[in-house]
């Protein structure tokens, strides 16, 4: 039961995130909490020690701490620093969170090109009628959890608690 929950929840909450994000440019609070609370109940359960489970919830301060500057420089919304921060702590003070955090960075700089492109041909796309949100189009926003969950997808199978799951 326990190993279920390992593999479903943080790929569905980074999948969730990523849809909604796309489709709205927002990313329910309820993500990040779910993904903060079942990693508390998921990780002793699995059989994580309280240090361990310590060291996760540093990783997810640390990330926090960066994401506040950014978001208060208005450099990263609001919604991305949550999902990032809840994300960090399923990977702990670790290599893995390190290779979680490049790959964001490396989808992110994809993803903000690409949007990019799409927007310097934003007449075509909607002549066309081509099937591209329209908040896409609009805003200066990126959604930046497609490049979270990316990252996610990547690095998860090296996290602690997928390690603890296949034994």
């Amino acid at each position: 039961m326990i190993q279920a929950a390992i593999f479903v929840i943080f790929p569905l909450c980074m999948a969730l995130a990523a849809c909604t994000d796309f489709l709205t440019m927002t990313i329910p609070n309820r993500v990040s909490a779910i993904l903060i609370a079942s990693f508390l109940v998921i990780a002793p359960l699995a059989g994580m020690d309280w240090i361990t489970i310590g060291e996760h919830l540093a990783a997810g301060l640390a990330v926090f701490a960066v994401c506040f500057v950014l978001f208060a420089t208005n450099t990263m919304g609001g919604g991305d620093a949550k999902l990032l921060t809840a994300s960090a702590v399923w990977f702990g003070l670790n290599t893995s969170l390190l290779l979680f955090l490049v790959a964001v960075s490396f989808f992110g700089g994809i993803l903000v090109f690409a949007i990019l492109f799409l927007r310097s041909k934003s007449d075509l796309i909607v002549a066309y009628r081509l099937p591209v949100p329209f908040v896409l189009l609009q805003t200066r926003k990126v959604p930046y959890a497609l490049a979270i969950a990316s990252g996610g997808f990547l690095a998860f199978p090296e996290s602690p608690l997928m390690h603890l799951a296949l034994g």
